[in-house]
Protein backbone atom coordinates (compact mmCIF):
# COMPACT_ATOMS: atom_id res chain seq x y z
CA UNK A 1 0.00 0.00 0.00
CA UNK A 2 1.39 3.40 -0.99
CA UNK A 3 1.88 6.04 1.69
CA UNK A 4 -0.67 8.38 0.14
CA UNK A 5 -3.35 5.67 0.26
CA UNK A 6 -3.52 6.11 4.03
CA UNK A 7 -4.24 9.81 3.55
CA UNK A 8 -7.33 9.32 1.37
CA UNK A 9 -10.54 9.58 3.45
CA UNK A 10 -12.56 6.36 3.52
CA UNK A 11 -9.68 4.14 2.36
CA UNK A 12 -8.76 1.87 5.24
CA UNK A 13 -5.75 -0.29 5.81
CA UNK A 14 -6.34 -4.06 5.88
CA UNK A 15 -6.26 -3.89 9.70
CA UNK A 16 -8.63 -0.94 10.08
CA UNK A 17 -12.09 -2.13 11.09
CA UNK A 18 -13.74 1.17 11.99
CA UNK A 19 -14.59 3.08 15.12
CA UNK A 20 -14.75 1.10 18.34
CA UNK A 21 -13.42 -2.19 16.96
CA UNK A 22 -9.89 -3.52 17.04
CA UNK A 23 -10.71 -6.39 14.72
CA UNK A 24 -13.67 -7.82 12.81
CA UNK A 25 -14.16 -11.36 11.57
CA UNK A 26 -16.27 -11.75 8.44
CA UNK A 27 -17.81 -15.19 8.07
CA UNK A 28 -17.98 -16.10 4.39
CA UNK A 29 -18.31 -19.23 2.27
CA UNK A 30 -14.55 -19.60 2.32
CA UNK A 31 -14.30 -18.97 6.06
CA UNK A 32 -17.60 -20.21 7.45
CA UNK A 33 -16.88 -20.75 11.13
CA UNK A 34 -15.04 -19.47 14.18
CA UNK A 35 -14.59 -20.65 17.77
CA UNK A 36 -15.77 -18.23 20.44
CA UNK A 37 -13.56 -19.93 23.03
CA UNK A 38 -10.42 -19.45 20.96
CA UNK A 39 -11.35 -15.77 20.48
CA UNK A 40 -11.84 -15.33 24.22
CA UNK A 41 -15.57 -14.63 23.91
CA UNK A 42 -17.19 -17.75 25.37
CA UNK A 43 -18.36 -16.09 28.61
CA UNK A 44 -20.59 -13.18 29.54
CA UNK A 45 -23.35 -11.93 27.28
CA UNK A 46 -23.15 -12.47 23.54
CA UNK A 47 -25.01 -9.69 21.73
CA UNK A 48 -26.47 -10.53 18.31
CA UNK A 49 -27.75 -7.62 16.24
CA UNK A 50 -29.75 -7.62 13.00
CA UNK A 51 -29.70 -4.40 10.98
CA UNK A 52 -30.88 -3.58 7.47
CA UNK A 53 -31.32 -0.69 5.10
CA UNK A 54 -32.49 0.00 1.58
CA UNK A 55 -30.10 -0.84 -1.21
CA UNK A 56 -28.43 2.05 -3.03
CA UNK A 57 -30.28 1.33 -6.27
CA UNK A 58 -33.66 1.93 -4.59
CA UNK A 59 -32.48 5.18 -3.00
CA UNK A 60 -31.00 6.41 -6.29
CA UNK A 61 -34.28 5.63 -8.03
CA UNK A 62 -36.13 7.97 -5.68
CA UNK A 63 -33.49 10.67 -6.13
CA UNK A 64 -33.84 10.56 -9.91
CA UNK A 65 -37.61 10.84 -9.58
CA UNK A 66 -37.24 13.92 -7.33
CA UNK A 67 -34.94 15.48 -9.91
CA UNK A 68 -37.51 15.04 -12.66
CA UNK A 69 -40.14 16.80 -10.55
CA UNK A 70 -37.85 19.79 -10.09
CA UNK A 71 -37.27 20.05 -13.83
CA UNK A 72 -40.96 19.58 -14.67
CA UNK A 73 -43.19 20.72 -11.76
CA UNK A 74 -46.34 19.76 -13.66
CA UNK A 75 -45.44 16.13 -13.09
CA UNK A 76 -46.05 16.70 -9.40
CA UNK A 77 -49.83 16.76 -9.95
CA UNK A 78 -49.91 13.51 -11.89
CA UNK A 79 -50.75 10.40 -9.90
CA UNK A 80 -47.63 8.43 -9.06
CA UNK A 81 -47.23 4.98 -10.51
CA UNK A 82 -46.67 2.76 -7.50
CA UNK A 83 -43.80 0.37 -8.09
CA UNK A 84 -44.18 -2.96 -6.39
CA UNK A 85 -40.52 -3.10 -5.36
CA UNK A 86 -40.68 0.36 -3.78
CA UNK A 87 -43.83 -0.47 -1.84
CA UNK A 88 -42.29 -3.72 -0.67
CA UNK A 89 -39.17 -1.93 0.49
CA UNK A 90 -41.15 0.63 2.47
CA UNK A 91 -43.15 -2.07 4.27
CA UNK A 92 -40.44 -4.64 4.83
CA UNK A 93 -40.24 -5.79 8.45
CA UNK A 94 -37.29 -8.07 9.14
CA UNK A 95 -37.41 -9.98 12.40
CA UNK A 96 -34.62 -11.74 14.26
CA UNK A 97 -35.27 -15.08 15.93
CA UNK A 98 -33.42 -17.95 17.55
CA UNK A 99 -34.20 -21.64 17.79
CA UNK A 100 -32.65 -23.18 20.88
CA UNK A 101 -32.00 -26.65 22.24
CA UNK A 102 -30.67 -27.12 25.77
CA UNK A 103 -28.67 -30.03 27.17
CA UNK A 104 -31.73 -31.23 29.13
CA UNK A 105 -33.60 -31.75 25.84
CA UNK A 106 -35.88 -28.72 26.04
CA UNK A 107 -36.40 -26.86 22.79
CA UNK A 108 -38.12 -23.68 21.71
CA UNK A 109 -37.90 -20.38 19.89
CA UNK A 110 -37.20 -16.77 20.81
CA UNK A 111 -38.82 -14.33 18.39
CA UNK A 112 -41.11 -11.27 18.27
CA UNK A 113 -43.95 -13.21 16.67
CA UNK A 114 -46.09 -14.63 19.46
CA UNK A 115 -44.23 -12.62 22.10
CA UNK A 116 -41.59 -15.29 22.78
CA UNK A 117 -38.96 -12.91 24.14
CA UNK A 118 -37.10 -15.49 26.22
CA UNK A 119 -35.12 -15.01 29.43
CA UNK A 120 -31.47 -14.13 30.00
CA UNK A 121 -30.99 -15.36 33.57
CA UNK A 122 -33.13 -18.49 33.36
CA UNK A 123 -33.72 -21.08 30.67
CA UNK A 124 -33.31 -20.69 27.72
CA UNK A 125 -30.69 -18.01 28.57
CA UNK A 126 -31.61 -16.26 25.32
CA UNK A 127 -33.41 -12.91 25.40
CA UNK A 128 -34.83 -10.71 22.62
CA UNK A 129 -34.58 -7.04 23.55
CA UNK A 130 -37.49 -5.85 21.42
CA UNK A 131 -39.14 -5.73 18.01
CA UNK A 132 -37.95 -3.15 15.48
CA UNK A 133 -40.55 -2.78 12.74
CA UNK A 134 -39.04 0.13 10.87
CA UNK A 135 -35.40 -0.73 10.17
CA UNK A 136 -34.00 1.67 12.75
CA UNK A 137 -30.20 1.96 12.92
CA UNK A 138 -30.20 0.01 16.19
CA UNK A 139 -32.01 -2.90 14.52
CA UNK A 140 -33.06 -5.90 16.61
CA UNK A 141 -30.92 -7.53 19.26
CA UNK A 142 -30.84 -10.91 20.98
CA UNK A 143 -28.63 -11.57 24.00
CA UNK A 144 -27.24 -14.99 24.96
CA UNK A 145 -25.97 -15.60 28.49
CA UNK A 146 -22.82 -17.62 27.83
CA UNK A 147 -22.15 -17.97 31.55
CA UNK A 148 -24.72 -20.78 31.17
CA UNK A 149 -23.14 -22.21 28.02
CA UNK A 150 -22.84 -25.64 29.69
CA UNK A 151 -26.64 -25.85 29.58
CA UNK A 152 -26.90 -24.88 25.91
CA UNK A 153 -26.59 -27.57 23.23
CA UNK A 154 -27.20 -25.61 20.03
CA UNK A 155 -28.70 -22.37 18.72
CA UNK A 156 -29.89 -21.35 15.26
CA UNK A 157 -30.31 -17.65 14.53
CA UNK A 158 -32.60 -16.72 11.66
CA UNK A 159 -34.22 -13.71 10.03
CA UNK A 160 -37.64 -13.62 8.42
CA UNK A 161 -39.95 -11.14 6.75
CA UNK A 162 -43.09 -10.81 8.83
CA UNK A 163 -45.36 -9.03 6.36
CA UNK A 164 -44.91 -11.79 3.73
CA UNK A 165 -43.33 -9.39 1.23
CA UNK A 166 -40.32 -11.21 -0.24
CA UNK A 167 -37.69 -8.46 -0.29
CA UNK A 168 -34.43 -9.99 0.96
CA UNK A 169 -32.88 -9.13 -2.40
CA UNK A 170 -33.66 -5.43 -1.92
CA UNK A 171 -32.41 -5.03 1.63
CA UNK A 172 -28.83 -4.81 2.76
CA UNK A 173 -29.14 -6.97 5.88
CA UNK A 174 -26.33 -7.86 8.24
CA UNK A 175 -26.03 -9.75 11.49
CA UNK A 176 -23.25 -8.73 13.86
CA UNK A 177 -22.13 -10.72 16.89
CA UNK A 178 -20.57 -8.83 19.78
CA UNK A 179 -18.90 -11.26 22.22
CA UNK A 180 -17.99 -10.06 25.70
CA UNK A 181 -14.35 -10.27 24.65
CA UNK A 182 -12.54 -10.53 21.35
CA UNK A 183 -13.42 -9.34 17.86
CA UNK A 184 -16.94 -8.83 16.60
CA UNK A 185 -18.23 -11.22 13.96
CA UNK A 186 -20.19 -10.09 10.90
CA UNK A 187 -22.37 -12.05 8.48
CA UNK A 188 -23.88 -10.39 5.43
CA UNK A 189 -27.12 -11.68 3.92
CA UNK A 190 -25.74 -10.88 0.50
CA UNK A 191 -26.94 -13.81 -1.58
CA UNK A 192 -29.85 -13.19 -3.93
CA UNK A 193 -33.07 -15.04 -3.15
CA UNK A 194 -35.89 -12.75 -4.39
CA UNK A 195 -38.79 -14.96 -3.28
CA UNK A 196 -37.34 -16.13 0.03
CA UNK A 197 -39.15 -15.19 3.22
CA UNK A 198 -36.77 -16.64 5.81
CA UNK A 199 -33.03 -17.17 6.18
CA UNK A 200 -31.06 -19.35 8.57
CA UNK A 201 -28.12 -17.01 9.21
CA UNK A 202 -25.81 -18.81 11.61
CA UNK A 203 -25.67 -21.59 14.17
CA UNK A 204 -23.88 -21.99 17.49
CA UNK A 205 -22.92 -25.53 18.50
CA UNK A 206 -21.60 -26.51 21.91
CA UNK A 207 -19.29 -29.35 20.97
CA UNK A 208 -16.54 -30.69 23.21
CA UNK A 209 -16.80 -27.64 25.46
CA UNK A 210 -16.18 -25.34 22.50
CA UNK A 211 -18.73 -22.90 21.08
CA UNK A 212 -18.53 -22.94 17.30
CA UNK A 213 -20.24 -20.16 15.32
CA UNK A 214 -20.98 -21.36 11.79
CA UNK A 215 -22.27 -19.28 8.90
CA UNK A 216 -25.38 -20.80 7.32
CA UNK A 217 -27.07 -18.11 5.15
CA UNK A 218 -29.63 -20.60 3.80
CA UNK A 219 -32.73 -18.95 2.35
CA UNK A 220 -36.06 -20.73 2.36
CA UNK A 221 -39.40 -19.82 0.81
CA UNK A 222 -41.45 -20.62 3.89
CA UNK A 223 -41.17 -19.61 7.51
CA UNK A 224 -40.06 -21.10 10.83
CA UNK A 225 -41.60 -24.51 10.19
CA UNK A 226 -39.48 -24.93 7.09
CA UNK A 227 -36.34 -23.92 8.97
CA UNK A 228 -37.32 -26.39 11.68
CA UNK A 229 -37.55 -29.24 9.16
CA UNK A 230 -34.28 -28.22 7.53
CA UNK A 231 -32.35 -28.38 10.82
CA UNK A 232 -34.36 -31.09 12.58
CA UNK A 233 -35.71 -29.19 15.59
CA UNK A 234 -39.02 -31.06 15.83
CA UNK A 235 -41.25 -28.28 17.14
CA UNK A 236 -44.98 -27.84 16.50
CA UNK A 237 -45.82 -24.61 14.67
CA UNK A 238 -49.01 -22.61 14.34
CA UNK A 239 -49.89 -19.38 12.64
CA UNK A 240 -49.04 -16.29 14.67
CA UNK A 241 -49.65 -12.56 14.50
CA UNK A 242 -48.19 -9.40 15.97
CA UNK A 243 -50.17 -6.91 17.99
CA UNK A 244 -51.08 -3.65 16.25
CA UNK A 245 -49.15 -1.55 18.77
Amino acid sequence: MAFWDSLIPGRATPFDTGMGASHTIDLTRRRPQVSLARQGGATGNLRVNLSWRMRTSDIEGRSRQSGRLLRNPAQYFKPEVVQAHTQGMVNVDLDLGCLYELKDGSKGVVQPLGGFFGDLNAAPYVKLSGDDRFGAPSGETIFVNLDHKDEIKRLLFFAYIYDQTPAFDRTHAKITLYPSNGPRIEIDLDERAPQARSCAVFSVDNSKDELIVRREVRFVYGFQAELDRLYGWGLQWGRGYKSKT
